[in-house]
């Protein structure tokens, strides 16, 4: 705890700075009566007198006090606001405040080093790497559009473990537009929305995939957009991402789609073959699995545009070598993958539907549940096994297994890799998906 003296010799400046910045009106019935209780990190801490007047101060003069503190060169860059007895403006840790909104998870993988540069992809990795050398100073929105499974997210999260390295200081918040959503759902149900804007509002870089999915959501879009201009106005970083580019995202309001385009706008393109090979020999060499040229150069041909199915397609043979302990050869390669073909083309072909009705019937939850809402943990594993079969019985595209399963693709690639750790590590998560699997296969 800071002592008393100190506290009001900061505060005491920051109040002279702000009182030029704000009306005199505002000044007098908001700001005037804060009084400074603590320092939390670059933080101050003022208490405010009522829930009412902290979120008239968060939603109108966050940015001018902010820069206020600023301006006195005191060390602090920013602001917490505390009421006492309030659920929302507390002194406990801002983690334990705001537990209920979930940042989507980073994989440490994806880094810049980890993704292979072609000429397709070439232009999107400098925007993104400059921006996260120079977050809020070069590219501001960086909107980052192509079809699903090209690199978009690899390159978000390489951004975000950049940042984590170099610039440790810098809030970094990545997500998905399918949790801004819910988190925005969540906080008019349970009346936070102080919390909501806190959350997102109080970052150095926001990161939000899939932003295609705020269409046709007119409140959310309503939200999305003053917390962008509250970001912009402060110079913090903005990065997205979408399957198209803003024109053609059906229903975007008009001034969020110019906002979107008033920074850099980059497609990320489908890779060549030299490309794909080069990114087959990448995948193998994390997976510690040498593999010829030729069987690199097979497994590059008519695997279409989507990197994932490319990896898939590895993983496929690098299994049937594993499991017949044999080299991985040419041979070898031709009849995991024709293996593959022969039971999707087999008279009891499998379906979404076929494996949503048996992990349905085997957690004996419905079909309403497993496609719904909740996050009741028996359900988000039962969902996340039904994806990653999807995924791994029917080599899906990641964005058709997301619209199968209502779910942003961002989500399904957190599920598919999850399932595929703890199938190795647990032997009652490998039961279970085995059980399935004979459900599925009727044996």
């Amino acid at each position: 705890m800071a002592e008393h003296s100190q506290l009001q010799f900061l505060w005491k400046q920051i109040n002279e700075q702000a009182k030029n910045m704000i009306a005199p009106i505002s000044y007098n019935h908001l700001i005037k009566d804060l009084e400074p209780v603590d320092i939390t990190g670059r933080k101050i801490v003022l208490k405010a007198t009522s829930d009412l007047n902290a979120t008239s101060i968060i939603n109108k003069f966050a940015d001018k006090l902010r820069e206020a503190i600023v301006k006195c060169n005191l060390g602090l860059s920013d602001f917490r606001l505390y009421v006492e007895g309030s659920d929302v403006y507390t002194l406990e840790a801002e983690e334990d405040a705001f537990e209920s909104f979930q940042a989507a998870p980073i994989n440490k993988q994806f880094t810049f080093d980890s993704f292979v540069v072609g000429p397709g992809n070439k232009l999107v990795y400098a925007a993104a790497k400059a921006v996260a050398e120079n977050p809020g100073e070069v590219f501001n929105p960086l909107f980052i559009y192509g079809k699903s499974g090209l690199g978009k997210t690899h390159l978000l999260q390489a951004i975000a473990n950049y940042l984590s390295k170099h610039h440790p200081e810098k809030k970094v918040l990545y997500t998905t537009s399918e949790n801004f959503l819910n988190d925005f759902i969540d906080s008019i149900a349970q009346k936070n929305g102080a919390k909501l804007r806190y959350h997102y509002r109080n970052v150095d870089v926001l990161m939000i995939d899939d932003i295609q999915f705020l269409k046709n959501k007119t409140q959310v879009q309503e939200e999305f957009f003053h917390t962008f201009n509250e970001l912009s106005s402060q110079n913090k970083q903005i990065v997205l991402t979408s399957d198209r580019p803003p024109k053609e995202i059906a229903t975007l309001e008009e001034r969020l789609r110019t906002r979107f385009e008033g920074g850099m706008i980059v497609d990320i393109q489908p890779p060549d073959p030299e490309t794909k090979i080069a990114i087959l020999r990448k995948k193998a060499e994390d997976k510690k699995c040498p593999v010829a040229d030729e069987v690199l150069e097979f497994l590059a041909q008519n695997s279409g545009d989507d990197v994932r199915t490319l990896e898939g397609r590895l993983t496929k043979v690098i299994f049937a070598s594993r499991l017949r302990e044999e080299p991985i050869t040419l041979a070898l390669a031709q009849k995991a993958l024709n293996e593959s073909v022969k039971e999707a083309d087999s008279d009891e072909q499998i379906t979404p539907e076929k494996i949503l009705a048996a992990v349905c019937g085997y957690f004996q939850h419905t079909k309403e549940e497993i496609l719904g809402k909740s996050k009741k943990a028996e359900l988000v594993k039962a969902r996340q096994i039904c994806a990653y079969l999807m995924w791994d019985m029917l080599s899906m595209p990641l964005e058709l297994l997301g619209k199968t399963l209502h779910r942003d693709h961002t989500t399904i690639i957190y599920a598919r890799d999850k399932m595929k750790k703890l199938e190795k590590q647990s032997q009652q998560i490998r039961k279970e998906i085995d059980d399935i699997k004979n459900i599925v296969l009727k044996k």
